[in-house]
């Protein structure tokens, strides 16, 4: 496979390679960082002002992604050589034409996208096209359709979820009919976009969840995509979200072997480079697949201490073209700290002390308004092993205090 991509050159000149993200949290953050140290121009772009990776890239933009119109205008004024989705509510279907038409290549592809953007997409492409063992499911868009669904054969209990939403946003478990109702209205305030369509899955009894980190990249060997596969990530989610994550997670060698072969092909399947994060669960040897992002994961930032190349380090160079190496350095774990108030601005008390426990590291994602659950930072610890470092991730988002500044 032969790039086209122009080599690597000086920023802000006509050498520049230009990356444009489409999202800049705190993800997009660590990508942009990532592109920056190989020498990437990067342009950030997010639908509100002063967004966490907009406040290092070479320039920022506001817009509504999801309006097809500003997103191509956007496209033509920067002249991106490489587009990287980096959230779900994006106006798919124009960078398809984008793609079409040469104006810049999507990462990994605007198919991959517009797939993933869509709960229904991502199924049906692995359960019905790809045959990977999932959770029963079915649509529904409208609360009687969901009740036929769980009464029809999904029953109870299930998992209710927008097609399209982020972090957990708009999810619930039903445990009976009393249910159905708080689930559909919460589904419908926790979407990304404005539609009235949930996937209803049976739940499953694991024994825990995994990321199992997916790059596909250039091997110089052969100048062919291969993929790799980071050691697998465990995580602890409460209502939808993460709020811990760790690596490496053990399981068996049955099912480790297992989790890679479904994200290998789901992700072969989605095509092109970069990092994906594949969502499954398990249970003893057996592995279900859950979700796909096509892009570094929120559960991965546990590879900023626990990688020899965190997850994006590893999709900037993927996406860039360059080798890649998915080996785990040490043990890891992170965990979430909330902003716990309301507020325009935090200040953050207990850096120090947080940052004095042994093989810590912390970030501070610079989101310019604070929510009681929005994620606000992230500590990092790495242990011998992976107990000892959650207890470490765990004392360090404890002692990190967010007050309203």
């Amino acid at each position: 496979m032969t790039l086209s991509l122009p080599p690597l050159g000086t920023p802000l000149s006509d050498a520049a390679l230009r990356v444009m993200l489409l999202g800049a949290g705190e993800l997009g953050k660590e990508v942009i960082i990532a592109l920056q140290r190989l020498g990437a121009e990067v342009i950030a772009v997010d639908r509100y002002a002063d967004a966490p990776g907009q406040q290092v890239a070479h320039r920022a933009h506001v817009i509504d992604m999801t309006d097809a119109q500003a997103l191509r205008a956007l496209v033509e004024a920067e002249r991106p050589h490489l587009i990287v989705p980096e959230i779900e509510a994006i106006a798919t279907q124009e960078l398809l034409r984008i793609e079409a038409e040469g104006l810049a290549e999507v990462i990994p592809t605007a198919r991959a996208a517009q797939l993933t953007m869509n709960r229904e997409g991502i199924r049906r492409l692995a359960a019905e096209e790809l045959g990977l063992p999932t959770s029963p499911y079915a649509f529904a868009d409208s609360l009687e359709q969901l009740r036929a669904a769980v009464d029809g054969g999904i029953g109870y209990p299930c998992v209710v979820k927008p097609v399209m939403s982020s972090s957990g946003k708009g999810q619930s478990v039903l445990r009976g009919p009393e249910d159905l109702q708080s689930a559909w209205d919460y589904a419908m305030a926790g979407g990304r976009v404005q539609l009235t369509r949930v996937i209803v899955e049976g739940f499953i009894e694991f024994d825990y969840e995994i990321t199992q980190l997916t790059v596909r990249a250039i091997d110089p060997s052969s100048g062919e995509v291969s993929t790799s596969f980071c050691e697998p990530v465990g995580h602890l989610q409460v209502h939808g979200d993460y709020v811990e994550s760790w690596q490496p997670q053990p399981m068996s060698p049955l099912a480790l072997q297992r989790s890679r072969e479904v994200a290998g092909k789901v992700t072969a399947a989605l095509g092109g480079r970069g990092m994906f994060g594949v969502e499954l669960f398990v249970r003893g040897d057996e592995v279900w697949f859950s979700e796909v992002s096509p892009r570094p994961h929120d559960t991965g930032l546990v590879t900023l201490c626990s990688q020899r190349q965190s997850e994006f380090e590893l999709h900037a160079r993927a996406i860039l073209g360059l080798p890649v190496d998915a080996s785990l350095r040490e043990p890891g774990a992170s965990a979430v700290i909330y902003g716990g108030v309301d507020a325009a601005a935090l200040r953050f008390e207990g850096v120090a002390q947080a940052l004095a426990v042994p093989r810590s590291d912390l970030r501070l994602f610079g989101k310019p308004e604070s929510f009681q659950r929005r994620r606000m930072g992230v500590a990092l610890a790495a242990g011998d092993d992976v107990e000892q470092a959650r207890e470490r991730a765990r004392q360090v988002a404890a002692t990190v205090r967010p007050r309203a500044a």
